[in-house]
């Protein structure tokens, strides 16, 4: 879907410091970045022992000697292999946030406060780039998983007016016109965020009030006893209400489809560090779900994947971006991404003026995810 373009009118400015954040623009997913010198500095294929094979003297056509290079290979590739399972099981790895595109900020932040009752953690513009951004959520984003907006800008105008007063001396002002991407495709492939909530009829209620849109009245989910019910925000991303006790993460899931569940299944375990929380298979209305995540699903949030039963692909728009996840490294974990079959769409390194490594990848769907260095995330934030 071609996104529709609107003009607004706008003369205010944010002030906030730079960070990691990706541009999104519609037609411009991600930042032009110049790839770091420290990106090559050391050979990734040796950061978990890998070492290439030594070239053979002799007769290279040798039965005994191609096995016995064949095998040491192999030895040499499972040993990379077990060395990157163990430190990724071991990085301190928790999900930041997730980036999505919307078309009118202000308004997605008024839905978001008064319907969800999340709060507005920052906002920051970044007029070189033609973005700007809202981080909402139920706490800080050093400790909770948060959402961030991203409201694209197409173009840029100022014009510059000179007015005659009533002492015949002119008074020159600026005016900049924006013109704003104001609709994005969500398509097929993004699922729903889910929240959290102590009642999920009360919360439906406060949303019907506001002129929310509710798509599923609360109720107990089929084949089960938990109430939930399903509403929409301004744009049409999904949100799946779930009636829970306290938890310090009611931000608590983001599901996607996917092609091939066992395949995402041992991927996000191996290359990503996740762990396979539960799995169920729905046979009468042919889907199978897995939650995936960092930690139990009641105090964390987890990444719920779901395979359609016959479905291999799916559209996946222009409007979901990526999520982000800290790590202590962010060259060990580019490098473990590639031996377990991702694919790294940003080499591991700072970004230019900030300093923040990081790095970005797609899993075997095409689904982005950006890894953050902790350390480098939490300066950021001060």
């Amino acid at each position: 879907m071609a996104s529709s373009i609107r003009p607004s009118l706008s003369t205010f400015r944010f002030s906030s410091s730079s960070r990691f954040g990706l541009p999104l623009s519609s037609f411009t997913p991600s930042r032009n970045l110049v790839f770091s010198p420290l990106a090559s500095a050391v050979p990734q294929s040796q950061l978990f022992g890998l070492r290439a094979a030594k070239p053979l003297r002799g007769d290279v056509n040798s039965t005994g000697v191609a096995s016995s290079a064949g095998n040491a290979a192999q030895a040499s590739t499972s040993a990379a292999h077990e060395s990157a399972l163990e430190w990724v099981k071991k990085d301190k790895r928790r999900m930041l946030h997730v980036v999505y595109r919307v078309g009118d900020l202000d308004r997605t932040i008024k839905f978001y406060t008064e319907c969800l009752g999340m709060k507005l953690l920052r906002k920051r513009d970044i007029p070189e780039e033609k973005y700007t951004n809202a981080f909402l959520g139920y706490g800080p984003e050093d400790s909770h998983f948060v959402i961030e907006l991203t409201y694209s800008k197409l173009s840029d105008w100022r014009f510059t007016f000179v007015t005659p007063l009533l002492n015949s001396e002119a008074t020159e002002f600026e005016m900049n016109l924006y013109y704003g991407v104001d609709k994005y495709d969500i398509g097929t492939g993004f699922g729903h965020f889910g929240i959290a909530v102590d009642d999920v009829a009360k919360t439906v209620e406060l949303i019907k009030a506001k002129g929310g849109k509710v798509t599923r009245e609360p109720g107990p989910v089929k084949g089960g006893n938990t109430v939930i019910a399903f509403i929409e925000d301004p744009d049409g991303y999904k949100f799946e209400l779930l009636e829970r006790g306290p938890t310090p993460e009611p931000l608590c899931q983001v599901m996607l489809r996917v092609g091939d569940l066992d395949r995402s299944i041992n991927f996000y375990e191996q290359a990503f560090g996740m762990e396979l929380l539960r799995k169920r298979d729905n046979p009468e209305y042919k889907y199978t779900i897995a939650m995936m995540g960092y930690g139990p699903e009641d105090k964390n949030v987890v990444l719920e994947l779901t395979y359609n039963y016959g479905v291999t692909d799916y559209d996946k728009g222009n409007a979901y971006a990526q999520i982000a996840i800290g790590t202590d490294d962010v060259y060990k974990t580019a490098e473990a991404i590639k031996l377990f079959g991702g694919k790294v769409t940003r080499e591991p390194g700072p970004l230019p003026g900030i300093n923040t490594k990081i790095t970005a990848c797609l899993d075997p769907d095409g689904w982005k995810t950006v890894f953050v260095d902790n350390v480098d995330f939490l300066k950021e934030l001060e």
